[in-house]
């Protein structure tokens, strides 16, 4: 059949395991109902694997005499027909057999309510907290970070990463990244796979450089303008009320607005310029911090 010295190939589901076969064009599936939907999938995806254009055919009975099940799978096999559609089947699939009881509400409760992945970061962070014989902090655990915003593009365009998949877990993996030789891997891993990074991208682990430096030291929102920096400090900030003010009488530029808000005015154009600008502002706070706090310590 592969060297076509026959047209026709009578087989059973075993073809799923990978049969590539480009010159293949349509392949007709007996009793589609009691196949599994990744099944399916697996088995309309042995034609078409090249430029020919192919024909999936499902073969099945009444559909009263289905069950509602095979009815469902049929459904959704029917309506993915676009690239990608392996991870929205699977989502489909999970919702029409169900996910036990690790994902049911005995379990979980209402994770529908929060979604799958903030539900393993909440429970990640309680099974530390328990194994470093720590109290959890639920509004920590909740916490989403501090808001850093650069006022530039951002991200990992189409035309450098055109999986949309892949660009999602790799969003996934760098707001993950614990500190920067993370940030460092992920940039090299990156560059071996795809080349060299847009600069959006490169703002994009810039930003997220910045974000980090200030979750460290108690920073709830950062904004990096044309003209200045604008910063808002959390409840929990590591940053002494003290050091702020000694900020403000020895250097130009800052100032303290009437809703605690900390100001830095300064020309920054270019994105290495703001970058720069964020890193010494965050860098000046926690150097005053810590001036601060020896000074407390050797007058006590």
């Amino acid at each position: 059949f592969y060297q076509r010295k026959f047209n026709i190939l009578f087989c059973t589901s075993i073809i799923e395991s990978g049969l590539d076969v480009p010159t293949a064009n349509t392949i007709i599936i007996n009793r589609a109902d009691q196949f599994g939907l990744a099944q399916l999938h697996q088995l309309r995806g042995r034609v078409g694997r090249s430029h020919h254009k192919a024909f999936a055919l499902l073969l099945t009975p009444p559909k009263q005499s289905m069950t509602e099940d095979a009815r469902k799978r049929l459904s959704v096999i029917e309506s993915m027909e676009q690239l990608g559609a392996g991870f929205v089947l699977a989502t489909h699939d999970l919702e029409i057999r169900g996910a036990g009881e690790l994902l049911g509400e005995k379990q979980t409760g209402q994770i529908q309510q929060i979604g799958f992945s903030l539900y393993m970061d909440m429970l990640n962070q309680a099974v530390e907290s328990i194994r470093l014989g720590k109290s959890l902090d639920i509004e920590k655990t909740m916490a989403l970070g501090p808001e850093v915003n650069m006022n530039l593009p951002a991200l990992l365009p189409e035309e450098y990463l055109p999986d949309i998949q892949m660009r999602l877990v790799l969003y996934k993996r760098i707001a993950s990244a614990k500190d920067k030789p993370a940030l460092n891997a992920l940039k090299v891993e990156l560059i071996d796979r795809f080349g060299l990074l847009p600069e959006a991208t490169h703002t994009l682990f810039m930003q997220t450089e910045i974000r980090l430096k200030a979750e460290k030291i108690g920073i709830k929102k950062l904004e990096v303008y044309q003209h200045g920096i604008t910063l808002e400090f959390s409840k929990n900030s590591q940053i002494s009320p003290e050091a702020i003010v000694l900020m403000i009488q020895d250097q130009q530029g800052y100032k303290l607005d009437t809703k605690q808000r900390l100001h830095l005015n300064l020309e920054l154009i270019s994105s290495e310029e703001r970058f720069q600008g964020a890193k010494k502002l965050l860098g000046d706070l926690e150097r005053n911090s810590s001036m601060m706090q020896s000074r407390n310590l050797a007058s006590d």
